[in-house]
């Protein structure tokens, strides 16, 4: 789909926004597009991570304020802003962050479960500037990554902060030269997608779930997961692997 492309590199789908002239903002197309390779990246079995990045140095400069003015629609039903934010993704997403990541770009970072980030990135939620709120995630998500004073000033100043700072906040993983992140972004699929992907999708749900609820409710529930893994084929797998002290062979059953 136009605005966004799709390649695979052994089991990890690397998705790129591609709207450079526009700093990959998202309009309507990206959104769907975005939906689309999520759906792509939760269907096929082949597939165990996905990475999100954009073209030529730029990550997503946010919403297309001209392609929201048109009455473009840039939410999708069920996966809100860009096709992500709101979306329940059971495989893990990874986003590699070039240049900017502002407003809504930022927030399609802070929907991934981990984030690669050049040196030259910069990140921010500046719609306290234009009379908004980050609506896409930014609000809710941000003060659950970071410390809620730190969360507080970014969101109600609007100020952009460097890849660095990022980093010592704790919204980025890791940090690379510019031009590096995605390199090292697929480093890190490939050393993800070596594990067991039951048990990949068992973690999401578990702190998606521990998040907020009480701690009763987190262990029961953390107790629920271990319980189907310890019947998978997979953990037999895993276990006739280590004793054979050869790599697993996972099935996904």
């Amino acid at each position: 789909m136009s605005g966004v492309r799709t390649e695979t590199t052994g089991g990890t789908l690397v998705v790129t926004l591609d709207r450079p002239r526009a700093r990959n903002a998202v309009d309507a197309e990206v959104a769907l597009g975005i939906a689309a390779a999520v759906d792509r990246l939760e269907s096929d079995p082949a597939l165990r991570v996905g990475v999100l990045t954009g073209a030529e140095g730029t990550f997503c400069a946010g919403m297309d304020l001209k392609a929201a003015a048109r009455g473009e629609q840039v939410t999708v039903p069920g996966k809100g802003f860009a096709g992500l934010v709101e979306a329940r993704t059971a495989k893990p997403l990874i986003a590699a962050v070039e240049g900017h990541a502002l407003g809504g770009g930022f927030e399609l970072a802070l929907a991934c479960d981990l984030v690669v980030a050049a040196e030259g990135a910069r990140f921010a939620l500046p719609e306290v500037r234009r009379g908004l709120i980050a609506g896409g995630g930014g609000v809710v998500r941000l003060p659950r990554r970071i410390p809620h004073h730190l969360a507080m000033e970014l969101l109600l100043t609007g100020r952009t902060v460097t890849a660095a700072r990022a980093r010592e906040l704790g919204v980025v993983n890791r940090l690379t030269p510019d031009g590096g992140a995605l390199p090292a972004a697929l480093e890190l699929a490939e050393e993800i997608a070596a594990n067991a992907p039951l048990a990949l999708a068992a973690v999401k749900r578990t702190v998606r779930l521990a998040d907020g609820a009480p701690e009763s409710e987190a262990f029961a529930a953390q107790a629920a997961e271990v319980g189907a893994l310890l019947r998978s084929a997979d953990f037999a797998e895993g276990v006739r692997a280590f004793a054979e002290k050869r790599a697993p062979e996972w099935s996904g059953r």
